[in-house]
C-alpha cells in the first residue's frame, strides 16, 4: 500500500511563509514591501502563495 501524502497549501498565513523560508517575520515583510512574494486578501487575512515562495528561492539560488 502506498501512503499518500497531502497536497501543498495553495496559500500560507505570513507566519507559515516566513518559517517555510527561514526568516523572521519583519524580513518576510519586507519581501512583500519589495514585491518578492505574491499576497492574496481573503477578507482581512493576508495569504501568501505558496508558488510565490518556490519562485523566491528559484530567483535567489540564481543570483
Amino acid at each position: 500500500m502506498t501512503a499518500q501524502l497531502p497536497p501543498e497549501p495553495i496559500c500560507v498565513r505570513v507566519n507559515e511563509a516566513a518559517r517555510m523560508i527561514g526568516v523572521g517575520r519583519t524580513k518576510f515583510y519586507e519581501l512583500i514591501a519589495a514585491g518578492e512574494v505574491e499576497t492574496v486578501k481573503l477578507g482581512k487575512a493576508t495569504r501568501i502563495t505558496t508558488a510565490s515562495l518556490h519562485d523566491l528561492v528559484r530567483r535567489q539560488r540564481g543570483a
